[in-house]
């Protein structure tokens, strides 16, 4: 009925004429309702129904299942396995899962205040459990209500790659005894963990690494962000199947991500506050000395959506370190070049001519160049963004400057406050694509990704921001074979390949305002040079488009909305 209802509404406000439609789509209140009545009616962005999920995994697991049966694992001797279970509840139905795989008992250690009525060695802490456990040893860690299976175990030992740790692929297993829910997760994810705890369980691990130095951390989450943060060179290898059971139980992640806050305070630099209602942490990186920004916005005319995007960018920001370089790029509207003959006075803002063909790549190559020479930092920034959040710049700012990031990108909103940008997946459309594109602004997308800050791959040059020197090492966008479309990608994959992370910052919001109506041109050289950019983006980076470490292969590129792969897609 839902659906039908809203359809009907769908229907009639598309008879509304054009003139009174744009007026209503300026109250964000009423344009953010409707949003949400699409999106629960499931005709908004295209998710699928959880009946429909469920059909999608089952044809997965027999796609996987086949795949398990004819890659039959090596025989391990699971009877020497050690195995660390964290927690006591439903902790029996762990320990029969184990002693069913065959692991032994006097293998299997419970971390615990309490004691347990199961005969199983217990422990007050994961570095007493750990102790006891030979550094040539190879751990798995769970928490109390997982499952696994002998296949499954055999399996993720078979594709533990030698890796100094490991984890695979999750799901449940609800009350009709079907496996619902899995979490397809990507390759090891930092700044992810930081932000959301992704890996919580399901971890194989050398016992070396448990018992190199004292450890601080009480879950499996803040140990795998412990064990990273004090050996970044870690090898960590991701087994994209879902081979263990995972507890029915929303706390261990609750606890995880909160660990994971206490963890990264006590190891680095970082300010980490969990959210509550959101679940996340919200981590703020130090700026200890403001390092002067140029804020980069190529144009030409557009005076009311400049004025809009420069007026937002001095009245709400917060960090006032920067300066404005607008690049008019052949303006010919008497009441643009007023307008920027005018703006040229302020202090912070210097207009700049750039004549001749649009070339996107060159224009912003050229503000780069005539950045001030005491700027560390310089933004990409469109012309028709408008600030939400006051604190976008000293967010976006704290994460350019750490050591190992590169490219930092915003949670860019249409209008209508859908999502327009949230990090780039390579392989969407065959190409490049935005996650999450449509989605409602506090959606909190696939396993939080949508909210929580994280590494992509890419992140749009509609609002990034990078070292002035990190721009300058790589080249900045190649202004020859990408002038339009692709060069931010391109450029990411450039800064990623040269040993940078690039970060989706959720924190910074702002609004991308005319990139919604704007749609397709289809103009015959504008196509043509489309498929150009397109066919240089895949012949340069055919890698990254076939397999994204920031997704996962068992998700779908069809839609950028995280659904699982159908049928047709599955290639394991």
């Amino acid at each position: 009925m839902k659906k039908l209802a809203m359809l009907t509404v769908k229907g009639a406000v598309g008879l509304v004429p054009k003139v009174v439609r744009n007026k209503l789509k300026s109250n964000h209140k009423l344009t953010e309702f409707y949003s949400r009545s699409l999106q629960r009616s499931g005709l908004f962005y295209g998710f699928p129904s959880e009946k429909k999920r469920m059909s999608l995994y089952s044809t997965y697991l027999k796609y996987q299942d086949a795949f398990l049966q004819k890659h039959q694992p090596i025989t391990v001797p699971l009877a020497d396995f050690e195995v660390i279970v964290i927690g006591q509840k439903k902790l029996a139905f762990t320990i029969d899962s184990l002693k069913r795989a065959g692991i032994k008992q006097q293998g299997i250690r419970v971390v615990s205040q309490e004691k347990t009525d199961i005969d199983v060695e217990c422990h007050p802490s994961l570095v007493s459990a750990a102790s006891s456990i030979p550094n040539d040893a190879l751990v798995l860690l769970l928490n109390s209500g997982d499952l696994v299976t002998q296949q499954s175990l055999q399996m993720f030992l078979k594709c533990n790659n030698s890796a100094e740790l490991s984890y695979c692929d999750t799901d449940k297993i609800d009350s009709k005894g079907r496996k619902v829910s899995p979490h397809f997760l990507p390759d090891w994810n930092p700044d992810l963990q930081f932000s959301s705890a992704y890996v919580f369980t399901a971890v194989l691990c050398k016992a070396e690494k448990l018992n190199k130095s004292a450890l601080i951390s009480s879950t499996i989450a803040g140990l795998i962000t412990e064990l990273w943060l004090k050996e970044p060179s870690l090898s960590i290898n991701h087994v994209p199947y879902t081979l263990i059971h995972r507890a029915d139980n929303k706390e261990w992640q609750v606890q995880g991500v909160i660990d994971v806050g206490k963890v990264l305070k006590n190891l680095s630099k970082a300010e980490p506050a969990f959210n509550e209602e959101l679940g996340v942490n919200s981590v703020q990186w130090p700026i200890n000395a403001e390092p002067f920004v140029s804020l980069i916005i190529p144009t030409k005319n557009g005076k009311a959506l400049v004025k809009a995007c420069i007026e937002s960018i001095l009245g709400k920001t917060l960090y006032q370190n920067f300066e404005i370089l607008l690049i008019d790029n052949g303006s010919d509207e008497r009441e643009s070049l007023d307008y920027f003959q005018d703006i040229d006075k302020h202090p912070k803002i210097r207009v700049l001519r750039y004549p001749g063909e649009f070339n996107y790549s060159a224009i912003n190559n050229f503000g780069v160049q005539h950045a001030c020479t005491s700027s560390s930092v310089v933004g990409l920034i469109n012309n028709d963004i408008e600030v939400i959040s006051p604190y976008w710049l000293s967010n976006m700012v704290g994460h350019a400057i750490r050591e190992d990031i590169g490219c930092v990108g915003a949670k860019l909103l249409y209008s209508d406050g859908r999502i327009q940008h949230a990090g780039v997946v390579l392989g969407y459309g065959g190409g490049a694509g935005h996650a999450h594109k449509y989605f409602p602004r506090y959606h909190p997308g696939y396993l939080k990704r949508l909210i929580a800050t994280q590494n992509y791959s890419a992140v749009t040059a509609a609002c990034l921001l990078v070292k002035k020197s990190l721009f300058v090492e790589v080249n900045g966008l190649n202004e020859n074979e990408l002038t339009v479309a692709f060069n931010d990608v391109d450029f990411c994959l450039k800064v990623k390949e040269a040993g940078f992370r690039n970060v989706y910052c959720a924190e910074a919001e702002l609004y991308h305002h005319e990139s919604v109506s704007r749609g397709l041109d289809h103009a015959p050289e504008k196509a043509a040079r489309f498929n150009r950019e397109l066919s240089y983006l895949k012949e340069q980076w055919g890698a990254y488009i076939k397999y994204d470490p920031a997704y996962s292969p068992n998700l779908t590129l069809l839609r950028e909305n995280f659904s699982y792969k159908t049928e047709d897609e599955i290639s394991i």
